[in-house]
């Protein structure tokens, strides 16, 4: 792949934001974290979309309401853009409890929304676009998703478990230039999630560099980290950057540690 240009951008949380050929993408993009204000951080930055208005497809990789916000992919998204995500979950009112105000969101705007199975695949624009298998600390349906541009290959990883899906990915798509890697570790106490689990219910910092060592990263950006911690409820695991940043260096990989709102490129 011919290599150009390619801009990347960390949003609040687990959003990213990609430029490529002057046009842009949206993951996991939020702005609305009323739903997120008994676990949420006040100090932690939400950054608005860098054009609202135009960007040209949003990817979803699961309907939790820290991952999804059909109000800010409406401001975001130009006119009759795509958004990709998963299917819907299904079972009991529990079941839903994660998934249910986004959903109902998007009840409420006129988004193109298209449910993408996984190693399925759909170009838009400069972007050539890939979902992979990804494992819920919650049993939600997830995707990974990886993104070519400009000659680079990119993954985000939502909030997932590690998993034993890493091989295959690593089979089809690797080396990555960027992994965007959840790394919070946090384990929880949601009332309709009873009798709790002790498990990390997203990857620790330890796990998401092995993930990235699998996937053969260049560099890893660590996501999903800093801006909710609130126990007994959610509990992050102490110091997740500086362990990431350990154990990257003992495997050879680089930590671009990003401030939410601030652009980087490759070298």
């Amino acid at each position: 792949m011919k290599k150009t240009l390619v801009k990347m951008r960390r949003l609040g949380w687990a959003g990213v934001e990609i430029e490529c050929d002057d046009q842009t993408l949206v993951i996991d993009y939020i702005q609305d974290t009323s739903p997120l204000l008994p676990l949420r951080s006040p100090h932690e930055p939400f950054p608005p979309s860098s054009r609202p208005g135009t960007a040209a497809v949003a990817l979803l990789t699961h309907l939790h309401a820290d991952h999804a916000d059909p109000g800010a992919l409406a401001g975001a998204l130009r006119q009759g853009a795509s958004v990709f995500r998963p299917a819907p979950a299904t079972g009991t009112e529990s079941d839903l409890a994660l998934t249910a105000h986004a959903e109902a969101q998007f009840a409420g705007h006129n988004l193109a929304t298209e449910v993408v199975g996984v190693w399925e695949e759909r170009s838009v624009g400069p972007f050539r676009l890939f979902t992979a298998p990804a494992v819920d600390g919650f049993g939600d349906p997830q995707h990974s998703w990886i993104v070519e541009c400009g000659g680079r290959r990119i993954i985000h990883a939502g909030d997932t478990l590690f998993h034993g899906y890493w091989w295959r990915i690593a089979h089809r798509f690797a080396p990555f230039d960027v992994a965007f890697l959840p790394i919070n570790g946090p384990v929880v106490e949601f009332p309709f999630l009873q009798p709790p689990s002790p498990l990390e219910a997203v990857m620790t910092p330890e796990q998401a560099a092995i993930a990235a060592h699998i996937l053969q990263a260049g560099s890893v950006v660590p996501i999903h980290y800093g801006s909710l911690h609130k126990p007994p409820m959610y509990s992050e695991t102490p110091h997740p950057a500086e362990r990431l940043g350990a154990k990257l260096s003992g495997l050879g990989i680089r930590a671009l540690l990003q401030e939410p709102g601030s652009w980087f490129e490759l070298d």
